[in-house]
């Protein structure tokens, strides 16, 4: 028994049910901080708080994998512990069970702290009290179940009802925090519409700074786009075209010291509070479809801005 209670096999089972544990708690954490980023916003931190769709989708794709295996290798765990294969009183059963618990009153205290040190700092606001009862709520899920594992009396051919009513908890938890992840979340049509959107912008970026260098130097706007890349040499055919189109971009000139870009958008930009998209949605704002964004020569408004701040 003793051979049993140490082998290599439960101190893998342990092993990869604490890690995965890790990831499906993390995982959950990340959704539940990015639903309440879009919907609750936060005069004071409006830049670090905001809604971030990549850490949801990176937090959606660690609890797709993490969640199951985290179950599943629970499932083998205590179905050792149900036939006799493993001792309640086994060394790497204690000894992971008692770090779990270690984490999860680390990260219980660390919050409470947090909440202190908030609170006299003046910044309480509805955001960080809904994030503090997520993280002490997961925390507290985690330490509870443990906590009462540890402290069971009989193990061997006892279905333990509360272990029964976690799992089904945690299985809540999980698919729950996977349809939020699904319906706030981004499909990946819509991700790769973004991404190509962005692309098309990071052209036009280039091509501003292009059109401005031209205008240094002539001291007039180029007639034309193909005009930039035979003479700045900041320009390339491949940034005058949509990426995945191979449409040309549209170029107008409206006045001595202003211009119009166009294309074709596949999304819109205005109403989007996603941190890696809000300094397009500030510079280069765009409806979905054909839209022309109108940019002035920036040397000019640099030279405009003091006049205007006084």
């Amino acid at each position: 028994m003793e051979t049993n209670n140490n082998s290599p096999k439960y101190a893998f089972l342990y092993m990869l049910s604490l890690i995965s544990l890790m990831f499906t708690g993390f995982s959950v954490g990340m959704i539940a901080f990015q639903i309440i980023n879009r919907y609750i916003p936060d005069a004071l931190n409006q830049y670090r708080s905001s809604f971030d769709a990549e850490l949801l989708r990176f937090a959606l794709s660690a609890l797709i994998v993490a969640a199951p295996v985290f179950l599943i290798v629970n499932y083998f765990i205590y179905k050792g512990l149900h036939k006799g294969n493993l001792t309640k009183d086994a060394g790497i059963r204690k000894w992971l069970t008692y770090f779990i618990l270690l984490v999860s009153s680390v990260v219980i205290l660390g919050w409470f702290i947090g909440l202190v040190n908030v609170y006299l700092g003046g910044e309480i606001t509805i955001k960080f009290f809904l994030k503090a009862l997520v993280s002490i709520f997961i925390s507290a899920l985690a330490f509870s179940f443990y906590l009462h594992d540890i402290r069971r009396e009989i193990a061997v051919g006892v279905k333990d009802k509360t272990i029964k009513a976690y799992f089904y908890i945690t299985l809540i938890i999980v698919l729950a925090s996977l349809s939020c992840a699904l319906i706030f979340g981004e499909n990946p049509t819509q991700a790769r519409n973004i991404k190509l959107d962005n692309a098309v912008l990071n052209n036009f970026e280039s091509i501003n700074n292009a059109i401005n260098q031209y205008y240094i130097e002539n001291e007039k706007l180029p007639e034309n786009l193909a005009i930039l890349e035979d003479r700045t040499g900041f320009i390339r055919g491949s940034m005058l075209i949509d990426p995945e189109s191979g449409e040309k971009y549209q170029y107008e000139v409206l006045n001595e010291n202003k211009y119009e870009l166009c294309a074709n958008f596949r999304t819109s930009n205005l109403e989007d509070n996603n941190l890696r998209n809000n300094f397009y949605g500030e510079v280069w704002p765009h409806e979905k479809g054909y839209d022309c964004i109108e940019k002035n020569i920036e040397s000019l408004e640099r030279e405009l801005m003091p006049i205007r701040i006084q």
